[in-house]
């Protein structure tokens, strides 16, 4: 198969030549698979300011993909995402796990964070490769983790309670609106509860000890203190380590060709058009988002 410079070649070289390069190596490995295939790519990473994220309206595009499907088939799903809404989250993998009856695979190429990661946890399993990466799921308000603005609360809490810091905390908990700390919360449980639940019904339906497995898991993905970071990237090795089922991309040179290309092809789309998201399925059914309009 190609590598980055081959296609890019390629690519300039051929009539209509993203769209075109892209519908022919999807085509590439659905021959190799055999299940449908669904790519889900955000241009985060080229337009960061952009509208890029997981959203409601990605369902409409997800139910365009899936239109003229064989869902007997299965899905592999190809994922490149930094996240977005926990509330679409749920009702994008509520619907594709309903399509498919749970036979969903997901392919995280290079990335799938935060919402993307629990994307990721409800399929039977996860293809990694040694570049790819998954995220924690911690909710975040402004970029600060909801667990540690719930500690820091707590922490005031007790302070308060001694008679000790009233001016420091006066002026640091103003900033927060009422009610924010059962908002923290509640947010918590939402991301923890999807995650609990999808793990359960499919990616250890059948595993022994399930509900031990699932905890440990999500210790590490929705604990701060365990992450560091919400920006963390959790590498294939570490997602193994964890319990999850990760599939080594690099046990299957073929396949690692094909979803490769698949990927940079994405990557050039990019790089050399307006577009900021597509979602588009082996058969050549695509909806490409692009800044001010959709394709």
């Amino acid at each position: 198969m190609p590598n980055w410079n081959e296609l890019y070649k390629e690519i300039t070289n051929y009539p209509s030549a993203l769209d075109a390069i892209r519908k022919k190596y999807l085509k590439k490995l659905y021959n190799y698979r055999r299940r449908n295939i669904i790519a889900y790519y955000s241009g985060f990473l080229n337009r960061p300011n952009e509208a890029t994220a997981i959203h409601d309206s990605d369902k409409e595009l997800f139910m365009s993909a899936i239109h003229g499907l064989d869902r007997s088939k299965g899905l592999d799903l190809i994922l490149h995402t930094q996240g977005g809404n926990v509330a679409a989250t749920e009702s994008i993998v509520d619907y594709l796990l309903k399509m498919f009856n749970n036979d969903i695979i997901v392919f995280v190429p290079q990335i799938a964070m935060s919402a993307g990661t629990l994307v990721a946890l409800a399929s039977k399993e996860i293809v990694m490769g040694s570049q790819s990466n998954l995220g924690p799921i911690d909710p975040q308000f402004n970029g600060i983790p909801a667990k540690l603005i719930i500690q820091e609360f707590r922490e005031a809490k007790n302070d308060l309670e001694e008679n000790k810091n009233i001016e420091y905390w006066k002026i640091r908990l103003q900033q927060f609106p009422p009610t924010f700390l059962k908002i923290c919360e509640n947010a918590i449980k939402w991301s923890e509860q999807l995650a609990r639940d999808w793990l359960k019904v499919n990616m250890f339906s059948t595993d022994k000890n399930a509900d031990e497995k699932i905890e440990s898991i999500l210790k590490y993905l929705s604990e701060p203190d365990e992450t560091y970071s919400h920006g963390r990237h959790i590498h294939k090795e570490k997602a193994m380590e964890l319990g999850l089922k990760i599939m080594s991309l690099e046990k299957d040179q073929k396949l690692q060709d094909l979803l490769l290309t698949v990927h940079h092809a994405y990557m050039h789309t990019f790089q050399n058009s307006n577009a900021i998201k597509v979602v588009e399925n082996h058969k050549g059914n695509a909806t490409i988002i692009q800044k001010g309009r959709t394709k």
